[in-house]
């Protein structure tokens, strides 16, 4: 489960471009908590601390308390050029709220998939997998097993078994995690022995 971050911040009186530009000068970021049926509430952080919690990873599946209020973070925008942190949103919830969180898959049992022992490619389509969970239940990864996989094998998500509690977001179909697909050099050496045997 992934763990409750905590950040510390103060009340906005200002807000504008003109007040925003002036608190990032003095490294803080301007942010907003909005949701649950309360008023959305401008508040600024420190730009260091907001950065190690972006650096852990697990920023955007973790819940933030943010001077004692529970939240989950919705948005970060970015500085195109300097890649700092501009403006964060933030979700107000409850403790047992229901939230939709996107959530990174590690995959695993790499040598027991004969497609990858003979050289095939793990063609990975989605390193996250966008999750329906109780905020409190919040998983940090989710571990899929390839192991059995052949080259031309797909994953669905159908074949994932989520932690309890756990449904993923999209249900109107089996959409594919990743595939085994067959290493360049052997299409090419195959492709030239199937013309080869045309031409005889």
């Amino acid at each position: 489960m992934s763990d409750t971050l905590t950040l510390s911040a103060e009340t906005r009186e200002q807000v504008g471009k003109g007040a925003s530009r002036l608190l990032r000068r003095e490294g803080r970021v301007p942010a907003v908590i909005y949701g649950n049926k309360a008023d959305p509430v401008s508040i600024h952080l420190n730009e260091r601390e907001l950065q190690k919690l972006l650096n852990t990873g697990h920023f955007f599946n973790s819940v933030v308390m943010v001077n004692g209020e529970r939240t989950l973070p919705k948005d970060v925008a970015f500085d195109v050029v300097t890649d700092r942190p501009l403006h964060v949103d933030f979700l107000r919830i409850s403790e047992h709220a229901t939230v939709t969180v996107q959530v990174p898959i590690v995959f695993v049992d790499e040598d027991e998939a004969p497609g990858l022992k003979r050289g095939g490619v793990l063609n990975i389509v989605r390193h996250e997998l966008e999750l329906v969970v109780d905020a409190a239940e919040i998983p940090d990864q989710i571990e899929i097993s390839v192991k059995g996989l052949e080259v031309g094998d797909s994953l669905h998500i159908s074949a994932v078994t989520l932690p309890q509690g756990a449904t993923s977001a999209i249900t109107d179909r089996d959409f594919t995690i990743a595939t085994v697909v067959a290493p360049s050099a052997l299409k090419s050496s195959e492709g030239d022995t199937e013309t080869e045997v045309a031409g005889e």
